[in-house]
């Protein structure tokens, strides 16, 4: 049976004893591995825990594979994979100490041995986090309560493992977590090794000195009478210690209840965030939960839009003026931007929205190649030598030969459809632009104020060497005409200053994001624009591996006469999302849905609204704090009387005595 969830499943690739693999499809038939825990384990909290800190483990892990969709807080919790993301389930699983086998074979050896795989398992490489790269003492055995292991089939007594050898707690007696407990909060985990094993015969009782046979049993020295015993005041003192001692031990077990009964302060949580924005953007699923590079794209992320410039005009003969086509030609040219002010100012890439006379004109005859391609006018194999025999000698004109071609301007937030041109999408026009070879830049004012902004940081943070976390449009659809597309983000390394291409120097970068991003951004770790995606000429074919210094970008307004500024919404959303970030969730929860219900369009905030929410009812209904501190309190108050009064009484008694 399979689990409720959003996608749907359609044949098992692997099941192991606490757990199944299968093969999935989403709304929009993209195809998925999920990983699902079953069974018994399913219903063991040791085991649930140990599934999501290993999904989380597996994501902080560099090169490891991170999940796109989870539901930890499902009766039978799964994870969902890229299908690309090859054998993610498989290492999922692993980790566990349980590694997957075909649906269809059955297992091999003896019956009574398969109850338990003699597989230990491994200990999570080093994440991000700083958790070490094993937690497994030189003698092999696990260091902690690793739910699986390769141990006998009926464990030792306390052992944690019941007789039929199938760990269903997943914890030995001795209460330690699974090794991927601490991975999350950065905190090591100590491989501790095993307590030594009771022995399996206890010994005779220990016989005393051994006998001395030449002692005589005559005693040379006598010794003088006892003086009268001090029985009552001994009793006494001693029962006042007891109490003494007996409310120090109460306050440290109240001290210690009082940690175990208090709810747990914000960490990662495995249902996080339980909320899926409908803008397809999920900071939580590109980047390790509550990291440093979730919170930097949750703060720029409202604050990015889709733009899309549409341009409309005539090809001519460069010479005669004669028109290549009676009819106009319209192309799109689609880019990623920014909001740097309430007033609806959008910063984005100049040749997106106001492209140089030649690039426009190739465009149009691309464009106009494609009709004749459609009308059997032309091969698709001669494209390309039309364009590039026609270029030189053509123009690209508005209706009269001496007007350059209309332009429109369309921006969208969150989630985008290309060729959008009514609502949601929003009109803006060009207001100034920056040459390709001075920062290929242009801004954009819109029609709409007080949309989500970004904040704009400082160029240093663009280092060779350093790491900065980039973010633009992209989308997986194959017709780009009205594709979906939604914000996609990296983690790169900038690698070299590039000074090859203009009057501004450009920073270098590993990787890209595909051909949507320039006009996206390059953010620091507290979420501040330092750089804006531009095309790379001079390398990587042509992708957006170039990052224009957010200088460039300051320069451009100042020129406008716009200062950068955030809007009252956009310091409320930073302050919900620190709330949220630090474990406040009452506060999360007031601050978020304000910007929420304040309707600019940050869909984001609601998002984390929810899972703030989500929490606080989660902690919410945890046990009510320990009333242990009232009855120890009381019962050591009435010992400590209970002593002073015997104290008392036996001191009158010695003293009548005398």
């Amino acid at each position: 049976m399979q689990p409720e969830g959003p996608y749907r499943f359609t044949e098992a690739s692997g099941v192991c004893q606490v757990g199944s693999a299968w093969w999935a499809v989403d709304s929009q038939d993209r195809l998925l591995t999920v990983a699902v825990l079953e069974g018994a384990a399913a219903a063991d909290q040791p085991w649930r825990e140990a599934f999501t800190n290993a999904a989380d483990t597996l994501a902080q892990t560099p090169g490891g594979p991170r999940y796109v969709n989870a539901d930890f807080a499902a009766a039978r919790p799964w994870v969902a994979y890229p299908a690309e993301v090859e054998n993610a389930a498989d290492k999922l699983f692993g980790l566990l100490g349980m590694p997957l086998r075909s649906p269809h074979l059955e297992p091999v050896g003896d019956p009574a041995t398969r109850a338990m795989p003699a597989t230990t398992p491994v200990a999570p490489a080093t994440p991000t986090s700083g958790v070490p790269s094993s937690a497994v003492p030189a003698s092999g055995q696990p260091a902690s309560g690793i739910p699986a292991s390769g141990v006998p089939i009926s464990g030792p007594p306390g052992s944690g493992i019941p007789s039929s050898g199938v760990p269903v707690s997943g914890a030995p007696s001795s209460g330690a977590p699974p090794v991927w407990a601490a991975h999350a909060t950065g905190s090591p985990v100590v491989a501790t090794p095993p307590a030594d094993p009771p022995a399996a015969h206890p010994g005779p009782a220990d016989p005393g000195p051994p006998h001395d046979p030449f002692a005589s049993p005559a005693r040379r020295i006598q010794p003088s009478p006892p003086s009268r015993p001090r029985t009552g005041l001994r009793l006494g003192v001693a029962a006042l210690a007891l109490a003494v001692l007996a409310a120090g031990g109460g306050l440290a077990v109240w001290a210690v209840t009082r940690g175990a009964d208090a709810p747990p302060p914000a960490g990662p949580a495995g249902a996080f965030p339980t909320a899926t924005p409908a803008a397809g953007f999920r900071p939580w699923s590109q980047a390790a939960p509550y990291s440093a590079q979730e919170r930097a794209l949750a703060t720029a992320a409202p604050g990015l839009v889709f733009v899309e410039a549409v341009f409309n005009g005539y090809l001519r003969d460069g010479r005669t003026g004669a028109l290549l086509n009676p009819t106009p030609v319209t192309f799109q040219r689609r880019c990623s931007g920014l909001v740097v002010d309430p007033a609806g100012h959008v910063l984005t890439n100049g040749q997106c929205v106001a492209p140089d006379e030649p690039v426009a004109r190739e465009r149009a005859l691309y464009t106009l190649g494609r009709i004749l391609v459609a009308g059997k006018k032309l091969t698709s194999g001669a494209l390309d030598g039309w364009v590039r025999s026609r270029t030189a000698g053509t123009r690209f004109t508005g209706k009269e030969p001496d007007r350059p071609p209309s332009s429109q301007v369309f921006v969208q937030l969150n989630q985008a459809t290309g060729g959008l041109t009514g609502t949601p999408a929003i009109a803006g026009e060009v207001v100034r632009t920056r040459a390709a070879d001075a920062g290929d830049l242009a801004l954009v004012k819109v029609a709409r104020p007080d949309l989500p902004g970004v904040e704009l940081g400082d160029a240093a943070a663009l280092t060779p060497g350093g790491v900065v976390v980039v973010a633009g449009y992209h989308t997986v659809d194959a017709d780009f005409r009205d594709a979906t597309y939604t914000l996609r983000s990296k983690t790169v390394q900038v690698t070299a200053t590039d000074t090859g291409q203009g009057t501004v120097p450009l920073f270098r970068i590993g990787d890209d994001i595909g051909i949507y991003s320039h006009g996206g951004v390059a953010l620091d770790p507290a979420g501040r624009v330092v750089g804006v995606l531009t095309n790379d000429r001079s390398g990587a074919g042509g992708a957006n591996r170039a990052v224009v210094p957010v200088t460039a970008a300051r320069e451009l307004l100042a020129e406008a006469g716009v200062a950068p500024t955030l809007g009252d919404a956009d310091r409320l959303y930073r302050r919900g999302l620190d709330a949220y970030f630090t474990g406040r969730d009452a506060t999360a929860v007031s601050q978020l849905d304000a910007v929420a219900r304040g309707g600019n369009g940050n869909e984001l905030a609601e998002a984390y609204r929810r899972s703030a929410a989500d929490r606080q009812q989660l902690t919410a209904a945890a046990p009510e704090q320990s009333n242990l501190p009232t009855v120890l309190f009381s019962g050591l108050g009435g010992a400590l009387l209970a002593a002073l009064a015997i104290g008392v009484v036996l001191l009158a008694r010695r003293r009548s005595r005398r």
